[in-house]
């Protein structure tokens, strides 16, 4: 009797661990599942590099009104996987940034929008210099990321330059835009440049409201990359 007894409790043992618990097993499941989403959307997440100059930094508004920071602000609006890193710095020359490219290239780029020689143009530097160091960048990002996207931002300088080098400036970034296969944004300050109302009393850096026209700028050509 006390054998079957014992006969009995072991197969009900074997059924017991056998079944398990459907629940528990559910919640593991689902658990599995969140993690599973998770990894994936860290995996799908790309990084958009703005490096230019005070343009792309911002100068003298909130981190909140740059041009860079509209643009993610966008891109989460449309619920795109993709994180802007705001690389500009107030001053910086194309040497400047030649110099720089590399500490940002350790993280990883998808797309890259490049704005820079308006100091150059501004403190008068040959426009063959600036040609050269902006290649020199653009190589670099290729080399590091060959599959990366590229965006090139146009810009312009005031006539008291003199017409050739004007002529000069503003056609250089064309022509690197059409020898690198990068898309272009003939004029990232169109519709801003020269109006005193959307410029900060230096006549040169963009109000907030002025940076809400340099972001549609800059999305009416990102947005075909993305």
């Amino acid at each position: 009797m006390l054998r079957k007894r014992l006969m009995g409790l072991f197969v009900l043992s074997l059924v017991v661990i056998s079944c398990g618990n459907p629940k528990s097993k559910n919640n593991a499941d689902k658990t599995l599942d969140s993690t599973d989403q998770k990894t994936a959307m860290a995996t799908e997440q790309k990084n958009i590099l703005f490096f230019g100059t005070s343009l792309t930094a911002g100068y003298g508004l909130d981190p909140t009104e740059a041009y860079p920071a509209l643009i993610q602000n966008r891109i989460d609006s449309l619920k795109m996987p993709y994180n802007v890193i705001n690389g500009g710095l107030s001053g910086e020359t194309s040497a400047g940034g030649k110099a720089r490219i590399d500490w940002l290239l350790k993280q990883r780029v998808d797309i890259f929008v490049l704005e820079l020689g308006a100091n150059d143009g501004l403190r008068g530097l040959p426009v063959a210099q600036t040609t050269q160091n902006l290649q020199a960048i653009i190589d670099r990002v290729k080399a590091k990321y060959p599959d990366v996207k590229m965006v090139l931002a146009g810009m312009q300088v005031p006539p008291n330059m003199g017409a050739k080098y004007a002529d000069d400036f503003k056609n250089m970034f064309p022509e690197l835009a059409k020898k690198n296969q990068m898309a272009l944004i003939p004029f990232l300050l169109d519709k801003v440049g020269g109006v005193p109302k959307l410029n900060q009393a230096d006549g040169i850096h963009p109000t907030a409201e002025g940076d809400k026209i340099l972001a549609e700028n800059v999305w009416v050509v990102l947005k075909g990359l993305l």
